[in-house]
């Protein structure tokens, strides 16, 4: 049903209760993958380079954040790679993801507040008004 998986993600604690619920769609098939999928904001970057110091030093902590994701899904048997993308994060989710044409994408919600949500707009929304795929928002 479910075989080719799509997961955005940001790091955040609503990335791991993706990741989780990812496993457990996965596991209901016996040949799924999972693509992690995480997009480098390039305000994010620059703040993350005066932050950190180097770029060098933002792509290991970037890798390593990565890594731990990708040692959960494999420690579940399931297989999975990463794919980094650069770029707004809800535009290059939805272009990504239908290029791709997963069976589902999930990505976890932030829980921003009805006002923040109005003002500041939400990447999750986006993605699941113009994702052409299922889409499974986890909060």
């Amino acid at each position: 049903m479910f075989n080719k998986l799509g997961l955005a993600l940001d790091g955040s604690e609503h990335s791991h209760r993706a990741a989780d619920k990812g496993i457990k769609l996965a596991k209901l098939s016996t040949n799924a993958t999972i693509e992690i999928i995480y997009v480098v904001d390039g305000s994010q970057s620059k703040s993350d380079v005066l932050h950190y110091g180097d770029t060098l030093t933002v792509s290991r902590k970037r890798e390593e954040m990565l890594s731990i994701f990708k040692e959960k899904i494999e420690k579940e048997g399931i297989s999975s790679h990463i794919t980094v993308l650069h770029g707004l994060p809800a535009e290059t989710i939805i272009n990504y993801t239908n290029e791709t044409n997963f069976d589902c994408l999930i990505l976890g919600s932030r829980g921003r507040s009805r006002v923040q949500t109005m003002i500041l707009g939400s990447v999750s929304h986006k993605v699941m008004k113009h994702v052409k795929s299922p889409v499974l928002m986890v909060k």
